[in-house]
């Protein structure tokens, strides 16, 4: 009996030992800008792009048909992936930055890379990045206003944020200045300013400014994915795992597809152009299985919002495309096809393959996600909005019930079950009604929608259902005042947040909810 007992702890030693010298896998997460729910095979059935790539990757992984960007737009979502913090709670209350705005994470606020940093890893960041750095800015020529030296180095990166390194833009391809920063070094000098109108291209328009001589603009997409494939061979020979960070430009404006995807898709030159990112995708993927590395690397696809109406939603239709795969609205809206995403992981040494789930699910669940793949504590301030989605990669309970979404105009909704209050008249964004319109038009301040029933949101049941409307709005508050929707100690937000409608006021508090 005691000989039995002993070969049972040291068998159970065997495997503990196994299990603490499994190598942590290296880590890719890729987002695109703009691409919709619709937009790919994998997420929606009667897809009319073909991504052969990516829907390989699916299958070889496991898809979340019910996956949310924390905002409809670039740089709020930018900000929720790597703080895994809701956005809204920064300074940033609506719209995006500039390319030429001051960073927004301060280097004290914990994010994705320091996690990763902190676990071992090597952290670097290729692409777009549009949540601000500071370039060194002297007075302009005429004396008014200020100028860029590009002489000058690039500070309060993404290098303050716990990356090790990082190469890309500032903002959108669409955004001024075009000039390449390889870890605050400007990689040539802007000699000449340059621009497209949308008159001139609807597609490929591009807003004019300063670029440098090794900046062009057809060529950003590969480049960015050379750069990458480049990283992803030097470091394969490393002595530790990596973390690479690729947000790629397309296909936002400016819609560059390149040959052989140009009129590839037969629709238009955002369908090419969504095409073009999926045969990379594919050159991702074979690059490491070339490296010996593809077991053990767990990689990530989404977009960081819906698709922009710079698709041509018109054109798309007449080939029986629908971006927002029959949910409402797009880009920048607070309806469910500003915000619903595609969302992909692939890790063949930990993931099974072949797996779908209808779990709830955020980009800002990449924190807590990887803080449990480190197995590292959780800290009161740092992914105060993150869920780790490790459990999900099992079929098991991630612990997130209800979702906070955002949208481009500062609009709030928030989701719990099938249920979905949206407070705003309208879109809280760009589809119709826009906020003046609806209010104008007399529409009720909030729209409560049972998604189960009512993917399209359509039926507005907040006059029907006064109670779930009062409860709904009482769970907002709850988790903006807590500084948090995960459990853990109340957290302050960087600024005052107002998230109810004119004329509305809390439940019990008096006021008018209806």
């Amino acid at each position: 009996m005691i000989t039995r007992i002993l070969i049972g702890i040291l068998c159970l030693s065997t495997l503990s030992v196994q299990a603490a010298e499994q190598p942590l896998p290296n880590v890719i997460f890729v987002m695109a800008d703009d691409l919709g729910i619709g937009d790919l095979q994998p997420t929606n059935p009667d897809c009319k792009i073909k991504t052969p790539h990516l829907l390989k990757m699916a299958q070889e992984g496991i898809t979340f048909l019910d996956a949310h960007s924390p905002s409809s737009v670039c740089t709020p979502t930018r900000y929720g992936v790597l703080t895994g913090r809701y956005n809204w709670r920064s300074r940033l209350a609506r719209g995006v930055l500039s390319g030429t705005s001051e960073h927004l994470i301060p280097a004290d606020r914990a994010t994705v890379a320091h996690l990763m940093r902190d676990a071992g890893y090597h952290t670097q960041m290729i692409g777009k990045w549009h949540l601000g750095w500071d370039w060194t800015k002297v007075p302009a020529d005429n004396g008014k206003g200020k100028k860029i030296d590009f002489t000058q180095p690039v500070t309060n990166g993404p290098d303050i944020n716990g990356f090790d390194g990082y190469y890309g833009h500032c903002g959108s391809l669409d955004m001024p200045p075009y000039v390449w920063v390889d870890t605050g070094k400007i990689t040539a000098i802007p000699e000449r300013e340059e621009g497209v109108t949308s008159k001139e291209d609807a597609y490929g328009w591009y807003r004019k400014g300063p670029i440098s001589p090794d900046f062009n603009i057809d060529d950003v997409l590969p480049h960015l994915f050379e750069k990458s494939l480049a990283h992803i061979k030097t470091r394969s020979k490393g002595d530790k795992p990596f973390f690479l960070y690729l947000p790629l430009p397309a296909p936002h404006t400016p819609i560059v597809p390149v040959p052989p995807f140009k009129d590839a898709s037969g629709m238009n030159p955002y369908a090419d152009f969504v095409m073009q990112v999926d045969h990379h995708m594919g050159e991702l993927l074979t690059a490491l299985k070339e490296a010996g590395i593809d077991d053990n690397t767990m990689v990530f696809f989404t977009s960081d919002n819906g698709c922009s109406p710079q698709g041509n939603f018109k054109v798309l239709k007449e080939h029986g495309h629908d971006p927002s795969a029959g949910y409402r609205g797009h880009k920048a809206d607070i309806y469910e096809g500003g915000h619903r995403v595609p969302f992909i992981v692939r890790w063949p040494a930990g993931i099974e393959a072949g797996q779908t789930t209808n779990t709830l699910a955020c980009l800002t669940d990449l924190y807590a996600t990887m803080r449990e793949l480190t197995n590292q504590d959780s800290v009161d301030r740092g992914g105060e909005d993150s869920f780790s989605l490790m459990p999900a990669f099992k079929g098991k309970d991630t612990g997130r019930s209800n979702l906070i979404s955002h949208s481009i105009g500062g609009s709030f909704s928030i989701r719990e079950g099938d249920w979905k209050l949206c407070l705003a008249a309208g879109s809280g964004g760009w589809s119709a009604p826009r906020e003046p319109d609806a209010k104008k038009q007399g529409l009720p301040p909030m729209q409560l929608f049972n998604l189960k029933t009512d993917r399209g949101e359509r039926q507005n049941l907040m006059q029907q259902e006064p109670e779930r409307v009062s409860a709904l709005i009482n769970l907002l508050n709850q988790q903006v005042t807590q500084g948090r929707c995960t459990p853990g100690k109340t957290v302050s937000n960087d600024r005052v947040v107002s998230f109810l409608p004119k004329g509305v006021s809390l439940p019990g508090s008096g006021g008018n909810t209806k």
